[in-house]
């Protein structure tokens, strides 16, 4: 998911990019897979906006069915990291035959990858197409006061119709990875480097954190504490490792310390 809105980001994420899918709010069939290097935002205004301006294919055609752009949902389904471009394309291609496999009636063209035929564009390439659309005539759409849905709401009913809708979409078996464990599920492997998590971090601090300046009412923080009552509670990751993984005889492979562990227990070996 390239966040272009953060100075320095390509130097220093790891993120390639997102698989999506997208399927009407009251459906869970899904219609069409894509990928973006961008969010899952941007390239849902993309699609829209190509659709709005007559753009011909059958998932446009699809989109254009709707009544308005809140009845499609894009859903991303795998976050692609720590590797190439391709491994973008790979993941589309899988997700794409996995939902067709399992009944879904996609409308893509291909059978996924970058591009109907893997091919992916050259600098020179991109600036020579850009420089060939500069001129050309765009419908105009009004923005502001003169936009067509400017000063309007929706309606309480149809705010609580499109949260019926949403409410559980991606929990339990609704939730494409529901299920998968270790090397099945899609972020099995997957890391992020100590630049990308103090990025993400800083990202989230202070007035960015939904909850900055939020606190838990004494109603909320009872709740809290009763339903915990009773339950096991490590101090820290360390004391966790020592109940559930070094009293059982269990190794993780994901977990620092039995890491640590196992290479200090190597050692050990050895100097004796």
């Amino acid at each position: 998911m390239k966040m272009t809105n953060v100075p320095g980001w390509e130097e220093s994420s790891p993120i390639i990019g997102v698989v999506y899918a997208a399927r009407r709010f009251e459906s869970p069939e899904f219609r069409y897979v894509g990928i973006t290097t961008k969010t899952t935002e941007v390239r849902r205004r993309q699609h829209l906006k190509a659709a709005r301006a007559g753009t011909k294919n059958p998932f446009y055609d699809w989109l254009r069915t709707m009544q308005t752009d809140e009845d499609v949902y894009f859903q991303p389904m795998e976050l692609v990291t720590g590797g190439e471009l391709e491994d973008l394309g790979a993941a589309e291609q899988r997700w794409i035959a996995e939902l067709r496999g399992n009944g879904h009636r996609l409308l893509n063209l291909s059978e996924g990858g970058l591009g109907p035929r893997g091919h992916v564009w050259t600098v020179e390439q991109r600036k020579a197409a850009g420089d060939r659309a500069r001129g050309r005539k765009k419908k105009h759409v009004p923005t502001g006061p003169d936009h067509p849905s400017w000063g309007q709401r929706r309606t309480d009913e149809q705010r609580a119709r499109w949260s019926a809708q949403r409410k559980g979409m991606n929990t339990g078996e609704a939730n494409p990875n529901f299920g998968k464990f270790g090397s099945d599920h899609p972020s099995y492997g997957h890391t992020m480097s100590d630049k990308s998590k103090a990025l993400l971090s800083e990202m989230r601090q202070g007035p960015n954190n939904p909850n900055f300046g939020k606190s838990a009412s004494a109603e909320t923080r009872a709740k809290m504490s009763a339903v915990r009552k009773g339950r096991p509670m490590p101090s820290n990751v360390r004391s966790a490792h020592t109940r559930h993984h070094t009293n059982k005889g269990v190794f993780k492979e994901t977990c620092r310390h039995c890491i640590a562990d196992r290479q200090e227990s190597t050692e050990t070996r050895k100097d004796g």
